[in-house]
């Protein structure tokens, strides 16, 4: 696996969690998932930003 795979992976995971965090952020303030805890929704929000970060820094420290 290259570098610009890798990257591209690590992108579109961002991009997936920051979509199941906004729907069911969305869901949620709806009443539809009103069983789902805040948390759990913070927890993919941080995770897309840790994931974006360690992409960024992956790009820029790439070198093998």
């Amino acid at each position: 696996m290259n570098q610009y795979s890798l990257n591209r992976k690590l992108v579109q995971i961002v991009g997936i969690l920051l979509g199941l965090g906004f729907a069911f952020w969305i869901l949620r303030g709806m009443g539809i998932l009103t069983f789902l805890p805040g948390g759990i929704i913070w927890l993919l929000f941080l995770a897309a930003i840790g994931v974006g970060v360690f992409s960024y820094f992956q790009r820029r420290w790439w070198r093998f």
